[in-house]
């Protein structure tokens, strides 16, 4: 039986990220960085596209499973007829080369276990040439070497292109594996000491999450959503990405498989948000810092997503060797998506680099100069149709939520300028804009009859992102076109308590076949609407639901079916966490200030 994507947990050291499931096993891993070929990839496939398990023989999932406090360090746990052992997983922070660390601890009677490691380069297509040296097992295949060993060396033997390990044991025993990647041509990389790596990892996390200000409510599943976000960073270059994961479905056996290993522009201001109100400035920083270097050039060319250093090639291709999780294919790496033109990512880049300068953060002397070459950019450009936030594939639209951003970018433009009036910049101009796009919105973008505003100019659809109306500033939240367009958007795109981000079996813009589960960071969406509706009790109500979606660890995918009851896309979704964090602000922010 394949696992289900709420089976995985997460492992990282902030440059990539491993997924192991229930059964112990290691199902993805891309390596050197997040977006490099995986070497594990039965996640999208099986065992003969490689994995690597480490469990009691004979067990097929563990009996509990769970982080340590305030930590990405994973324990989990085995009871057997024969006694207890405990798996514990991490990737300490690097030096050079990325390490997995895997030690396996007796905890009662007297266990036999077995590892069972199958590498397979470039998305499980490669199998390597597996040789000894020096007591370790050394994995080569092109520009790829993988290093494993063991301490204290166990029994090993090949067969069916695989590395196999067995041994037993006792109360207080411990047998750990670290598996090193590093460039083929290199020599041998420096050696980590597991033990110490443990240590070492669990002092470094801790002393992080302590640096978390808010103390409310619900606190556990918040921090855990910022320890994801902050996994989730590239910590090279300061970028987030969107899922460590490519391909996951969002319908078992559909085609809307994406890869979501790169940053996105649409979560710029909700990620900055996030992370300064929780007190993390410094990586709010990186976060602006890597903002800034990607969206660098002309304005003409600004693109929805980069690449984790700012790259702006993703080009998208199918794995025809991979039948796709639960056989959703095709799966796709790299996204076609960055070619589209979404007008929003000028209001998401405006509003981040105003909230960056009024939280303080340190001032950069070209940033007011590319703010202004976006903004005469935007004067014009504003009145195109687009492909919208969502990245539909259909025909351009002009969307009601791309103008409101863009309403947002000129609207932050003339704010800044009023603060800062020694600044240059055509504030009577961006004014003129910041009324003109205003009231067209209102005037093409509204539905008088059901006292709503709709997805696109003249279309009947609704769409979630027009929830964050009232929260960008558009229009205030008492609006009763604001009350109309919540009420309106909860009725029909609900389903069963949750929020799809628009109806796509009925739209006619979308392009693809099939459906999706609810979008959790639309429910957010709703849950901050209500609140600032005066609706705060069933804010709350809707936030405790949500958060009760989370995986036995805390994890949050892009979607959920309330149907089946299983989490589907990318895992885990930084989008997601990014709404509970906020949302958790919102509703209980006064009372968790710390």
């Amino acid at each position: 039986m394949h696992p289900r994507i709420e089976d995985y947990a997460l492992v990282g050291d902030e440059q990539t990220a491993a997924l192991i499931g229930k059964d112990g096993s290691v199902d993805w891993l891309c390596l050197p960085r997040f977006d490099s070929g995986a070497c594990f990839a039965r996640l999208l496939g099986g065992e003969e596209n490689g994995h690597w398990r480490v469990a009691p023989v004979g067990a097929d999932r563990c009996t509990r499973r769970g982080y340590r406090p305030d930590t990405l360090v994973l324990d989990t746990e085995w009871d057997t007829e024969d006694g207890s052992v405990r798996v514990t997983d991490l990737m300490p922070q690097r030096d050079k080369a990325p390490d997995l660390v895997r030690i396996v601890e007796g905890l009662s009677g007297r266990v036999t276990v077995r590892s069972t490691i199958r590498l397979r380069f470039d998305y499980g297509s490669v199998v390597p040439w597996m040789r000894r040296s020096d007591g370790h097992r050394v994995a080569v295949a092109g520009p790829d070497s993988v290093w494993l060993r063991s301490e204290p060396e166990v029994r090993t033997w090949g067969e069916d292109f695989g590395t196999h390990s067995e041994f037993t044991v006792e109360a207080g025993q411990k047998v750990a594996f670290v598996l090193t990647w590093h460039p083929s041509h290199r020599p041998r990389p420096k050696l980590v000491d597991p033990y110490e790596a443990l240590s070492r990892s669990v002092s470094d996390w801790r002393a992080w999450s302590d640096r978390c200000r808010y103390a409310g409510p619900y606190r556990d599943v918040v921090l855990r959503s910022l320890i994801t976000l902050k996994a989730l960073t590239y910590k090279p270059t300061g970028g987030i990405v969107a899922a460590p994961t490519a391909s996951l479905p969002e319908e078992l056996g559909g085609v809307r498989n994406w890869d979501y290993r790169f940053c996105w522009l649409r979560d710029s201001t909700l990620t900055l948000g996030a992370l300064l109100s929780a007190g993390y400035h410094k990586e709010a920083e990186s976060w602006r810092n890597w903002l800034l270097r990607a969206v660098a050039g002309d304005p003409a060319d600004l693109q929805i997503m980069y690449g984790l250093s700012g790259e702006r090639r993703l080009p998208e291709f199918e794995l025809p060797w991979l039948p796709g999780f639960a056989r959703s294919a095709p799966v796709r790496i790299g996204n076609a998506a960055v070619d589209q033109l979404q007008l929003d990512v000028y209001g998401e880049v405006m509003d981040s680099l105003w909230l960056a300068r009024r939280a303080g953060l340190s001032a950069r002397p070209h940033v007011w100069a590319l703010q202004v070459e976006l903004m005469e950019f935007l004067r014009t450009a504003w009145r195109r149709p687009d492909e919208g936030l969502w990245e539909v594939r259909g025909e351009r639209r002009h969307f009601v939520h791309s103008k409101v951003m863009a309403w947002v970018a000129a609207d932050r433009a003339v704010r800044t300028l009023e603060e800062n009036p020694g600044l240059p910049g055509d504030v009577a101009a961006w004014r003129e804009m910041r009324d003109e796009v205003h009231e067209e919105v209102c005037r093409e973008g509204f539905d008088a009859a059901r006292n709503t505003f709709t997805q696109s100019y003249g279309s009947r659809e609704l769409d979630a992102s027009l929830l964050l109306i009232p929260r960008v500033g558009f229009l205030p939240p008492d609006d009763p076109r604001v009350v109309g367009t919540v009420d309106a958007v909860r009725a029909e795109l609900d389903q069963d308590g949750y929020l799809r981000r628009y109806s796509a079996e009925t739209t006619s813009l979308d392009g693809l076949p099939g459906g999706e589960g609810t979008f959790l960071v639309c429910s957010f969406w709703l849950a901050d609407a209500l609140h600032m509706t005066g609706r705060t009790v069933e804010a709350r109500e809707l936030f405790e639901r949500l958060a009760g979606l989370v995986n036995d660890v805390g994890l949050l995918a892009e979607e959920f079916d309330p149907t089946t009851g299983l989490q589907l896309g990318n895992f885990p979704q930084a989008f997601s966490h990014i709404g509970l964090v906020n949302t958790a602000l919102t509703l209980f922010g006064a009372e968790g200030a710390g």
